[in-house]
């Protein structure tokens, strides 16, 4: 039988912490567990720890931290909570640290072409203030509204322009960020040039808050692209889907960003007739891919377009396609490989990485394996092709059927060498299939790492890699 005064004790222990938290960050900005907000996705990782705050400085985050430290009281740093694999979620005993409030853009540089910002700014508010600057940010995807800058950096994001710009790794360029026990590391470089000792940054861009909270980032812009041209083709085999790829790269070159590829059960989900998006093509081919190009000549860059995907259809390596003549008609062919909620909320969701000559066979393999164990499961896959990142979202329709169906999807990459994680992160959610990516070494030196920097394990424990099993 429990005894009553150990409640009491940590009731006790729970409000002296939540005072002095409070003195610090201010009172209003200390919430229990009931009253901490809702996220804006569904991602399956609701609030459960004990407390939530919200710090409105570098200063308010180190001096947050170097208590929990003290007090050994695990923290979870909090972002726009738009993650897929259970990097944000909690247990009772572990505070939220909500970077909502740091939320400033602190400069645009038109002349360097640089941005900085703190962690708490949103993907959107970052596009927009570079649009205002005649420059571009270079990063998107599909959360833009909600996700924030320094949860992008702290995953790594990707998205759907990584062909041409790279995951967000290449466009940052310096960085601050707190060390478990407050130690605050100012690496704001501004420079595309700078070999002065360790890049220290690259210790907190995909690491996930594992090893500090990043509070400020340091990004390089680019050019406002004066052209940008869309088109939705319809292909008939994935050998074919290759082959449009090849063909736009060679024909785009460095306009190229981007190329999606859709199989038809995705395309038929997202354009479903009750649901939100038109089917701009008919519903009855086996594949769908966007394909998109930005350049510096408008009239140029469009004529270039319009003739490579001509070549397409006389190739007759595409049996369909419509091109975008305005800003919404590219908008609306983004909206349906955008059209994902039905995903976030209900499926389980995959992300994995493999040679672009290899994905067809995968998905082939993975939906026959999982659909032999679950006959009424609904497999959808769909992703950024051009970059080797494919996402496999299944509805298994089965009751404990979900680490059956994640067996499948991981087991199915090693004979390839894939990646179990392409642009998501690892989380807790990814944990356990790490080693098919990743040698025994490896894991052993992440977790090394994060003993050296975090010896205490208070900072947004078990994600990743849990130091308790290395």
């Amino acid at each position: 039988m429990s005894d009553p005064r150990d409640s009491q004790r940590t009731s006790q222990t729970r409000r002296a912490l939540a005072e002095e938290i409070g003195a610090i960050v201010g009172e209003r900005h200390v919430l229990a567990s009931d009253d901490a907000p809702a996220a804006a996705w569904e991602t399956h990782q609701p609030f459960q720890g004990d407390l939530w705050i919200s710090p409105g400085s570098t200063d308010e985050v180190a001096s947050v931290l170097a208590l929990c430290n003290d007090r050994r009281r695990p923290v979870v740093p909090m972002g726009g909570l738009t993650n897929l694999v259970q990097a944000c979620a909690t247990s009772e005993t572990e505070i939220g640290l909500s970077l909502a409030r740091m939320n400033r853009i602190e400069e645009v540089d038109p002349i360097a072409q640089t941005m900085t910002v703190q962690a708490g700014v949103t993907l959107r508010e970052a596009q927009e203030a570079a649009a205002e600057a005649g420059l571009y940010f270079p990063v998107d995807i599909g959360a833009r509204d909600n996700c924030m800058l320094g949860g992008n950096v702290s995953t790594n994001a990707g998205g759907t322009k990584v062909i041409r710009y790279g995951m967000i790794r290449e466009s940052v360029l310096g960085l601050e960020a707190v060390l478990a026990d407050g130690t605050v590391v100012s690496s704001m470089n501004r420079f595309i040039k700078n070999n002065s000792g360790f890049d220290l940054k690259h210790l907190f861009i995909g690491t996930e808050g594992t090893l500090g909270v990043i509070t400020r980032i340091v990004f390089r812009l680019s050019v406002e692209p004066a052209s940008h041209n869309v088109a939705l083709l319809a292909v008939e085999s994935y050998a074919d889907v290759v082959r449009v790829l090849d063909a736009v790269r060679t024909s785009l070159g460095g306009n190229l960003c981007g190329f999606e590829v859709m199989w038809n059960e995705f395309y038929c989900m997202a354009t479903r007739p009750e649901g939100p998006q038109a089917a701009p093509l008919s519903r009855e081919f086996p594949f769908y891919a966007i394909v998109e190009a930005m350049g510096s000549d408008a009239e140029r860059d469009t004529t270039a377009f319009t003739e490579a995907m001509s070549a397409l259809t006389e190739n007759d390596l595409v049996v369909d396609g419509v091109v975008a003549k305005s800003g919404a008609e590219r908008e609306a062919i983004w909206a349906i490989r955008h059209e994902v909620e039905w995903l976030v909320s209900d499926a389980l969701n995959f992300d994995v990485s493999l040679r672009v000559a290899d994905v067809g066979r995968y998905v082939d393999d993975i939906d026959g394996r999982i659909k032999a164990a679950y006959p009424q499961a609904f497999v959808a896959a769909f992703g950024h092709l051009g970059d080797n990142n494919i996402h496999i979202s299944v509805l298994p329709n089965a009751q404990d059927a979900d680490e059956g169906v994640k067996s499948h999807i991981y087991e199915a990459l090693r004979p390839y060498g894939g990646a179990i994680s392409a642009e998501h992160g690892i989380g807790i959610e990814k944990r356990r299939w790490l080693d098919i990516s990743r040698t025994p070494q490896e894991v052993a030196l992440m977790a090394s790492l994060k003993r050296s920097l975090d010896p205490n394990n208070v900072l947004n424990p078990g994600k990743v890699v849990d130091v308790r099993e290395h």
